[in-house]
Order: structure tokens, then C-alpha cells, then sequence
């Protein structure tokens, strides 16, 4: 059986930091990500796949450049959509409802807003179409959202491993109907 190997990263911090941005289109505070050209030197990357959403598709830009790769856009990388709730401060939504959505995002997605399921979905269609040796510069709830597709971890367990702004994952995956894989690193570093 012959396995797949690509690295998922975070995009650096958003210009307006702390709020829950989804598709909220906000650029990235830097937009080249300074230290992840050093820390992604070393993999064998073939191309690179990114969320159309700047703060990821900015960097991905960059590094695509720098390793002389192609660059493919995949709206399937975007963050869960929060609906009404996007670009909005976690503290000016009623702690209730965020309650609700953080216990069982499939039950109590935000009003307007995508379910945990629905991320999965389209992650996992887009996990489908990578090759070997990606770099996909996306979001942390897409990243959670392979997590989960690739190993069977529901959304508590995905938060049971910390995903700061540049974190760098790698994942084996193999094929199959589901496919399934495993996490086989993971730099949280901030560099």
C-alpha cells in the first residue's frame, strides 16, 4: 500500500487578531511569514495548495515562489464558516450559543454558519485531490478537520493538540474508501 506524505501550515497571524474570522477575508499581519521559509526548507515540497482566502493565499504565494513550485487556490482549504458570527470577538456572542457550538458543533453551528460536518466533507474532498509532498497553507479548523477525516478523532479530540498561527503538520496518508493516515509531525513552533 503505498502512502501519501503532505504538510498542512497555519497562516500567520491576521492583520485583526482574536476574532473568529471564517471567511472573513482579512489579510495576514505579515504576509511572508517570516521563519517558515527555514522551517518548510527541508521538505520535499512538489506544489503548493492553498486557501483563496489572503491571510493563507498571500504566504502560499511566497513559498511557491521561493521553492519555484505551482500554486493551485482551493476554496475547499477555507475555515469553518461562522456565519453571523464572523469577524465578530468570541466575548460579543452570547456564551450560550458559543456553548452550544463548541459541545456539539453539528447540533449548534453558528446562525448562518457551516456544521463540523460540512468542514469535514470539503476537507476531505480536498485531502482527496493532493498529491504526494504538498504544502496546503490553510486554516487551524481545516487542519483539525484532516485531523479528523484522516484518523476518526472527533472535534474535542482535534483540540486536544495546540495549532498557533504558522504551526506546521505533517500527515502520512493511504489510500483507500475512506482514506486514512496519521499525524506524523507536528512544529507548533511561532517561528
Amino acid at each position: 500500500m503505498t502512502s501519501r506524505t503532505i504538510h498542512l501550515v497555519r497562516h500567520g497571524p491576521p492583520i485583526r487578531p482574536d476574532l473568529l474570522l471564517g471567511h472573513t477575508d482579512d489579510a495576514a499581519l505579515v504576509p511572508d511569514c517570516p521563519g517558515m521559509q527555514e522551517r518548510i526548507a527541508g521538505l520535499p515540497i512538489r506544489m503548493v495548495v492553498a486557501s483563496d482566502l489572503v491571510r493563507a493565499s498571500a504566504q502560499a504565494r511566497n513559498f511557491a515562489d521561493r521553492l519555484a513550485v505551482p500554486l493551485t487556490l482551493d476554496p475547499r482549504w477555507r475555515e469553518l464558516s461562522f456565519g453571523l458570527w464572523d469577524g465578530r470577538s468570541v466575548e460579543a456572542i452570547d456564551p450560550d450559543e458559543l456553548t452550544r457550538f463548541w459541545d456539539d458543533p453539528d447540533a449548534s453551528p453558528p446562525p448562518q454558519g457551516e456544521r463540523w460536518c460540512d468542514l469535514r466533507e470539503r476537507v476531505g474532498r480536498a485531502l482527496d485531490a493532493l498529491e504526494s509532498d504538498t504544502l496546503v497553507v490553510t486554516h487551524a479548523g481545516a487542519m483539525r478537520a484532516a485531523v479528523s477525516v484522516l484518523t476518526g478523532l472527533d472535534h474535542r479530540s482535534t483540540w486536544a493538540f495546540d495549532l498557533p498561527y504558522r504551526a506546521l503538520l505533517g500527515l502520512r496518508i493511504w489510500p483507500g474508501s475512506p482514506a486514512s493516515g496519521q499525524v506524523i509531525s507536528l512544529d507548533a513552533g511561532t517561528a
